[in-house]
């Protein structure tokens, strides 16, 4: 059994953030680092595009971004939360800065600001195509200078701690679930241990890869959220996935894509149909610069339409230089596989990129289980409402982790936090009557399975009969995948089909809840938005 004072899981932008803030904060204090991957392997790693950000106030004003965040997401996100990120976004920006990260500027010294699909003016800062690899390297960086900072990865975590597991009845109305700590599968020793904290803070990611093909990382299995929900916790909005319309198509790919960024568009990049037509002004004035869940849908209506897997990125008539300056990686994955961008048109195709809903949060980042934390892609704090606006989210990242830093520091200096009063009544895991399964097939073929079922039938266009499949054929999954479960020892192969089966669940439930269309849920059999604005409580 472990203690800590400061528990956090995930090392993306959120995780870090939070991280560096605590031990610079409280040098006394022991801050414990799970990730289950490499400490660097992180959607955080894979954001191409870059941060939006008002810094410029002669040619953009906060209005904007917050009137470009409402536009995008169409009626469900919270004012407030619109107005807390966007206003506290340009501290954190230079606080990045200061840690040394690198946004490109031009030959005058100024920075260069990209612009993307909903975004009214110039305001997205960026470090070539790998914004997010490059301020992953900068926090990384900034953490190893504490000493009472320490990184354990190969990590997973298996179950969040309450009062469940003292052997007390915890529901979802029960009104003072408590977080003691979590269970980890140590995939190095394969043992499991108990880690007790004051405080709990998930920055778990995302869970694309409960999809076919996504752009998130293999490590995106929605680990965060399936076991809040497990834990009792309140979970909203899960049914607005965000697919990316523009993911490299390469024939037979599943699991993560190569994300041709927005910005290409941005640059001047046209899609085009398979018989060479520019398509996107049928669908919207603003045409290939349209908001995400607009441009995916008509990309996804080409392709039934024509009958292809794909349609094309001409980036033919750009000049190759700049192209080369701004997407660097872009451009050799082309010439990879074959394509020259000045002669040849990329394939491209939707592709699960980012989840809206989460875990529920207020301002300060809290969850609905007392010392529990949670921020970035896992929680749902009202930003993104029904459709997340370009670029905003790793912005929502470091904003909250600030908020989350700012209220526990109040809290530890308060003295009210957990004092591990609990420890001698917590169990360590129990493992007895359970053995290796017998059949690896059984956990990949499930997973394969879940994949295509929520391809299928709950990707960018849903209607209610593709539901009412989803959610019987999700049940028996369910059913055989627990049954192995509560038979085997934990393997991280059989944890993420679990947590993946949960994620699937809620993003049937949350859909079928939803009797409209909106944002990113677009329902063919409910095609108008209800009169009723509200969220999906889970």
């Amino acid at each position: 059994m472990h203690q800590t004072d400061f528990l956090v899981i995930g090392t993306g932008i959120a995780g870090l953030t939070y991280a560096y803030k605590m031990a610079q904060e409280f040098p006394d204090k022991k801050i414990l680092v799970l990730t289950k991957a490499a400490a660097d392997e992180t959607n955080t790693k894979y954001a191409q595009g870059g941060v939006a950000v008002v810094n410029d106030l002669e040619h953009d004003s906060f209005e904007k971004h917050i009137e470009d965040t409402l536009i995008a997401g169409d009626g469900l996100c919270n004012k407030k939360i619109v107005e807390i990120v966007v206003k506290e976004g340009p501290e954190r920006i230079n606080e990045m800065i200061e840690l040394g990260t690198h946004f490109d500027k031009d030959d005058d010294g100024e920075y260069k600001r990209g612009k993307e699909g909903g975004h009214s003016e110039f305001r997205i800062l960026h470090h070539k195509d790998i914004t997010g690899w490059e301020m992953e390297r900068a926090l990384l960086e900034a953490v190893e200078k504490y000493p009472n900072i320490e990184i354990l990865k190969h990590c997973l975590v298996i179950d969040i701690i309450t009062q469940h597991h003292l052997g007390y009845l915890v529901t979802k109305s029960t009104p003072d679930i408590e977080c003691y700590g979590v269970y980890v599968l140590n995939l190095v020793t394969n043992d499991i241990e108990t880690i007790l904290a004051k405080t709990t803070y998930l920055a778990s990611g995302g869970n694309g890869q409960v999809y076919r093909t996504t752009t998130n990382p293999g490590i995106a299995t929605g680990d965060g959220v399936a076991m809040v929900y497990r834990a009792k916790g309140r979970i909203e909005n899960m049914e607005f996935i965000q697919f990316h319309p523009t993911a490299l198509f390469e024939a037979g790919l599943t699991g993560q894509a190569f994300l041709i960024t927005e910005a290409v568009r941005g640059d001047g990049g046209i899609l085009r149909n398979k018989d060479g037509e520019a398509f996107m002004e049928r669908y919207d004035e603003r045409r290939d610069l349209a908001p995400r869940d607009i441009v995916a849908r008509a990309i996804d209506n080409e392709m039934k339409r024509t009958g292809t897997e794909h349609v094309w990125l001409d980036c033919r008539h750009l000049q190759l230089e700049k192209f080369l300056e701004h997407f660097p990686n872009i451009y050799e994955k082309c010439k990879s596989i074959g394509i020259d961008i000045t002669k040849d048109m990329i394939p491209v195709s939707p592709a699960a990129h980012y989840s809206c809903g989460g875990i529920k949060v207020d301002e300060w980042g809290q969850t609905s289980i007392r010392n529990l934390y949670a921020v970035g892609e896992c929680s749902s704090t009202g930003l993104h409402g029904a459709n997340r606006l370009a670029s905003n989210s790793l912005l929502e990242a470091m904003v909250f982790a600030h908020r989350c830093f700012e209220h526990v520091s109040t809290k530890a200096q308060n003295g009210e936090l957990n004092d591990h009063h609990y420890t001698g009544q917590i169990p360590e895991w129990n493992a007895r009557g359970t053995m290796q399964p017998k059949e690896m097939i059984l956990i990949t073929q499930s997973l394969k399975e879940l994949r295509q079922i929520m391809t299928d039938y709950v990707g960018i266009v849903r209607n209610n009969i593709r539901l009412q499949r989803a959610s019987r054929r999700l049940d028996l999954l369910w059913e055989e995948t627990e049954q192995l479960y509560r038979s085997s020892r934990v393997s991280p192969q059989l944890l993420e089909l679990r947590n993946l089966i949960t994620i699937g669940y809620l993003i049937v439930k949350g859909a079928m809840f939803r009797k409209e269309s909106r944002g990113l849920n677009y329902n063919t059999d409910y095609p108008e938005k209800s009169s009723i604005v509200q969220n999906v409580v889970l």
